[in-house]
């Protein structure tokens, strides 16, 4: 018989490292963010609008290329990000995780307990591992759901192309359409349906 594990616990360590997530139980779900243990529970309407958004990515893909949910990502010791949608090379889609020079484009959809991590602490260091494209969606406001294209710009940041709430239509890094009105009527629907209970 095995000790209970104390997740809790885990949370509240600092400066774990990718060496100490061979630790961790078999199948947890995790993100290692600047040395910080991360146990993400997303709830229904944030894994469904990943499906309807790896969708969307997946349409177009380059030859090579395809879009995958929910993919560990290695940067370096202190993060192994765990994006909700990942347009990757296909050579490396055996690999868990995935070497992040393979990333083509990175979306996060941002929960209330993620909001810091998605909007700061990620753009850091995708940009600085060569992740030229980073999109957040955004849900959990009170209009519709948003979409912010980031971009890396000439001083190695991130820049910012373009915040909206409408159909999105873009050619880079290849021809995307992200119906975000569609995605706003899905999540509305949701949360009535929850207040209808």
């Amino acid at each position: 018989m095995t000790a209970a594990l104390d997740l809790p616990a885990l949370r509240d360590e600092r400066d774990w490292t990718t060496d100490d997530l061979a630790s961790l139980p078999e199948g947890l779900r995790y993100e290692l963010i600047d040395g910080r243990l991360i146990l993400p529970s997303p709830n229904g309407i944030h894994q469904k609008l990943g499906y309807k958004l790896t969708q969307a990515l997946e349409e177009n893909c380059p030859p090579g290329y395809d879009a995958v949910s929910d993919y560990s990502l290695a940067v370096d010791r202190s993060n192994e990000p765990r994006p909700d949608v990942v347009v990757v090379h296909e050579s490396v889609m055996a690999l868990t995780p995935a070497p992040i020079e393979k990333a083509l484009l990175v979306l996060e959809i941002i929960s209330p307990t993620s909001h810091f991590r998605d909007m700061h602490a990620k753009t850091k260091f995708y940009a600085a591992a060569g992740v030229d494209y980073y999109w957040i969606v955004d849900p959990t406001g009170d209009g519709g759901v948003t979409l912010t294209v980031l971009h890396v710009g000439r001083t190695g940041a991130y820049e910012t192309v373009l915040n909206t709430d409408k159909v999105f239509n873009t050619d880079v890094p290849y021809p995307i359409t992200v119906d975000l009105p569609a995605l706003t009527a899905l999540r509305d629907k949701y949360l009535a349906a929850q207040e209808g209970a």
